[in-house]
């Protein structure tokens, strides 16, 4: 497109902020409000976001242009350096550790379903880049961490990865794998550039997960996962799971419908989990 692009690096609360944990750190946004305003100020044309991290609730004066091809959405088991040979099964090394093995996640949703698999785990809060995490692991500070697939591939850490954690052991996050780029409402040429490079596909799914997201009020880091699947007739089957935050209580439920019909999809779901009773697991 012969388009100049500069970076406009800017640190976010969650960024700034790596010992309080998430579900405590401010609620939604702490990844992204620093981000957005300055789009809304003029420094920067666009907002990039991982999809996971973004509101659903729109900011004044901004709208959701742009989501590229989707990369893997499933989360990642990490075993210290050394480990050895790769596994293809997350669950078999989630039900090979030790009794009270500790894990590392800065995650409330992973957190809720490996105890729901595994009550005897500890979970412990592993916040921080990467890099930071992972020296964590090596240190010994955890038995094993889990990242999600995506980040790890796009950094060129795929060799760190030991296992990966599917449905039905752990469901990914709203939008996880996902890119969401923002931009100015009334800026019609970045608009449409943002419209070129979006995915049709990964758009219908992450309407459809971010509609339920929003309509059970859920938040960014509730106990929440979902899992989209499309198949070549033109359907959208939507899977969600919410649990209580110890894992001792789990609901499940699906819904499926046509590829244009993501929004009702994403309604349906919510509806039958609030019927299942997921407003109370919600708000413990």
């Amino acid at each position: 497109m012969g388009l100049q692009v500069q970076l406009v690096e800017v640190s976010t609360q969650g960024d700034r902020d790596r010992a309080t944990a998430l579900a405590t750190l401010g609620g939604q946004g702490v990844f992204t409000r620093e981000v957005q305003a300055a789009v809304l100020d003029g420094r920067a044309d666009i907002a990039v976001h991982s999809l996971k991290d973004l509101p659903t609730e729109r900011t004044p004066g901004l709208v959701l242009a742009g989501v590229p091809n989707r990369a893997p959405v499933f989360d990642a088991v990490i075993m210290p350096a050394g480990f050895g040979k790769q596994s293809t099964s997350g669950s078999e090394l989630l039900a090979s550790f030790p009794h009270g093995a500790t894990i590392g996640t800065g995650s409330l949703r992973r957190k809720a379903q490996l105890l729901h698999a595994r009550p005897d785990l500890n979970i412990i809060e592993n916040r921080g880049n990467v890099d930071t995490r992972l020296r964590k692991l090596d240190e010994g500070q955890f038995k094993a961490i889990i990242l999600a697939e995506a980040g790890l591939r796009r950094l060129g850490l795929e060799s760190r990865i030991s296992g990966l954690l599917q449905p039905p052991v752990v469901f990914p996050a709203v939008g996880q794998g996902a890119i969401g780029i923002e931009c100015r409402d009334d800026d019609g040429e970045v608009r449409a550039v943002l419209g070129s490079i979006t995915d049709a596909n990964t758009m219908t799914a992450v309407t459809a997960e971010r509609t339920l997201l929003a309509e059970l009020r859920a938040g960014c880091h509730a106990p929440l996962g979902v899992m989209s699947t499309m198949t070549g007739d033109g359907m959208l089957t939507l899977a969600a799971v919410v649990l209580s935050a110890d894992g001792q209580e789990r609901i499940e439920t699906s819904a499926k419908g046509r590829l244009d019909a993501a929004q009702l999809i994403g309604h349906t779901v919510a509806n039958t989990l609030r019927c299942l009773g997921a407003n109370r697991l919600l708000c413990k």
